[in-house]
């Protein structure tokens, strides 16, 4: 017995021997086998040629032995598609990032881990993506496991990124505070921008998305304010969207700047901007249509056509793609006591192709009580109003006015008025054609087209919105633009502080509960406001005397006479206290038609992040999860497929 264990071990202990070496012949023989010792070889894999290094090892850090066993690999087609799932942000910092861990630097035949703190920042920065399309951080970049500290000899995959991402890393550390870049920014640098505004100014700025292009890229909004991503009592909501056809970039660029000044000015006390923000809350939209302008910014600044870019990937023109609701209000105007605002949407709309950024900005209204709005536009210099559609579908050229067309007026004036050169007198340049008018002009007496989203903001909301045309050139040289922010930048905070015109209050019951949906009339205006969850309300009006009216359903009307000097700057406060109305039915207020029954309404059941989940099954466990719609990229792997991306797995 002990010397069948003495011969066992005597086998074992020749066994971990390392292989003789071999002279001439022997391996052939079987007598031994040659030791292959790893070396640096040259990187062959196609999403890692633009890395910092030349060579690389195999097996690399998941013990992948070959360039063919990473090309087939969950992790590498990860990388490989990362840019087109979080639609630009982080990259390619994320896959220079996996490359160093997938085909890791090889020095001196020694494969060289990439720096802990490196991945520990990207990840802090970049962890949001991910969760916004419901996925896991990637085991693979596991900061602790595949990275090593400074003091290991670690290297820094980031160090030396090529192209438009090294312009915004290398910017010197001393910049001033009031630091803008004026240059024409791609989808990922205003993702960028947008992110790092918002972290510099944390306490009054967040960013948000209120959907997906077609393609997939969100539709980043900054909104600044003193409680970022919550309305307050009182406080009106206002909003910016600029590049909604997307070869006109003007808007987009203005909008980005506005943010970082917005912002800048806040931290060095600048009391206007402390009292806007202080006293509002803004929303600003830069890009509403960001693969049109992938496809116009491939023709390069300068390019000024009228067609390449301005439409969706679906070729639809945005402002195009609105319901028809002036139709229906010039249909209304003739019959008494019929309303001209909060029109539904037709079914015979969704009939039609609607665009699902169209679909987002609808939702983003009915989720926030916006008030006031303007849509920046390019190939003109002049600030147009509703209406757009001709009150005559037949004349192209038809002065259209709402029942608020003083109200409009004086609101299209007041980014006129401040911007010097629509306020030029000289008719020899840009938008001189409109000098006699003041630089602005109805919607449909300039040209009448329908389905216009100024239009549908009025008609379906409490949102007043004009079109500013900011410019006669589409898409100009990146030397015109810090010429272009300096003509725009006091015309873009004077007509922010329009917002606080007219009047504003609270309508409640008398215990002063908020009463919501109560409608505020004006005598003489055929168009009313409604109030807000909390009861709140704003009516924009021009100086004057007026009698407000509020009411709601089950509460007897409550009138007042309201006047407006012509030096007042702020709403005026004008509450009411609604009593409920004793005798029933005799007394019901009149309901049109469409309030009384609830139609059928594709809109709340679309989800603008198209992240769609199964509801939980009645009266037991909820059903298995769907995967995401990211999952399919992986569809090809079969058995290899990446379970660890799923946050439920």
């Amino acid at each position: 017995m002990v010397l069948r264990l003495l011969l066992l071990l005597g086998g074992l202990f020749r066994a971990t021997e390392p292989a003789p070496h071999c002279e001439t012949g022997q391996e052939t023989l079987g007598q031994c086998q040659t030791v292959q010792k790893a070396k640096c070889v040259d990187i062959a894999l196609s999403s890692c040629t633009d890395v910092a290094y030349t060579q690389t090892m195999y097996p690399n850090f998941l013990d992948q032995k070959s360039r063919e066993v990473i090309e087939y690999s969950s992790e590498y087609i990860l990388i490989s598609v990362l840019h087109n799932l979080l639609q630009g942000e982080c990259n390619p910092d994320l896959r220079l990032l996996g490359c160093s861990v997938l085909a890791p630097q090889c020095k001196k035949d020694k494969a060289i881990k990439p720096c802990r703190r490196v991945c520990e920042n990207l990840k802090k920065n970049c962890l949001h993506a991910f969760d916004a399309i419901d996925m896991a951080w990637p085991y693979f970049l596991d900061c602790d496991r595949f990275f090593a500290g400074e003091e290991e000899g670690c290297f820094d995959p980031l160090a030396k990124l090529r192209g438009e991402v090294d312009i915004e890393e290398d910017l010197p550390s001393d910049l001033p505070a009031t630091f803008i870049q004026f240059k024409h920014h791609s989808f990922s640098q205003m993702v960028s921008t947008l992110k790092k505004t918002a972290s510099k100014c944390s306490h009054i700025a967040k960013t948000y998305s209120i959907g997906r292009s077609f393609e997939g890229k969100d539709l980043f909004v900054i909104e600044f304010s003193t409680k970022p991503g919550h309305h307050e009592l009182l406080k009106p909501e206002f909003k910016y969207i600029g590049n909604m056809h997307g070869n006109e970039v003007v808007g987009k660029e203005l909008l980005i700047y506005l943010a970082q000044y917005l912002c800048s000015e806040y931290l060095l006390g600048n009391s206007r901007i402390q009292t806007l923000i202080n006293n509002t809350r803004i929303h600003l939209l830069p890009s509403l249509n960001p693969d049109g302008y992938e496809l116009a910014a491939e023709e390069g600044a300068g390019y000024n056509g009228w067609v390449i870019g301005r439409q969706t990937a679906q070729n639809l023109d945005l402002n195009r793609n609105f319901p028809d609701l002036t139709s229906e209000a010039y249909r209304r105007a003739g019959i008494r006591g019929a309303r001209l605002d909060h029109i539904p949407i037709p079914q015979s709309y969704w009939w039609g192709k609607v665009a699902p950024e169209t679909k987002a900005v609808m939702k983003w209204l009915r989720s926030i009580p916006f008030v006031l709005s303007a849509s920046l536009h390019g190939g003109e210099l002049v600030v147009t109003y509703p209406y757009d559609y001709s009150r005559h579908p037949m004349e192209e050229k038809m002065f259209s006015p709402t029942p608020d067309e003083k109200v409009f007026k004086m609101l299209a004036k007041a980014y006129a008025d401040a911007h010097p050169v629509i306020s030029d007198r000289s008719e020899l340049r840009c938008g001189g054609n409109f000098v006699k008018r003041g630089g602005i002009i109805n919607g449909a007496e300039w040209y009448s087209f329908t389905g216009g989203m100024a239009d549908f903001n009025y008609l379906h909301t409490n949102c007043f919105e004009v079109t500013v045309e900011v410019g006669c050139e589409k898409f100009p040289l990146e030397e015109e633009l810090f010429t272009i922010w300096h003509e725009n930048r006091d015309a873009l905070l004077n007509y922010m502080e329009m917002v606080h015109r007219g009047i504003k209050g609270i309508v409640s019951d008398k215990f002063g509960n908020p009463i919501k949906n109560a409608r505020i009339s004006v005598r003489g205006i055929q168009h009313d406001v409604t109030t807000a969850a909390d009861g709140d309300y704003w009516r924009l009006l021009p100086p004057g005397t007026y009698i407000i009216s509020a009411q709601a359903a089950g509460y007897s009307r409550v009138m007042k006479r309201v006047t407006l000097p012509t030096k007042m700057k702020q709403a005026g406060r004008v509450d009411f206290v609604l009593r409920p109305v004793e005798t029933w039915p005799n007394k019901l207020l009149r309901r049109s038609m469409e309030d009384m029954y609830d139609p059928y309404d594709p809109l709340e059941l679309f989800d603008p992040h198209a992240q769609h989940r199964q509801p939980e099954a009645r009266g037991g466990s909820p059903p298995a999860r769907e995967k995401p719609w990211w999952w399919s990229y992986f569809s090809s792997l079969d058995l290899h497929k990446p379970l660890w991306l799923l946050k439920q797995h």
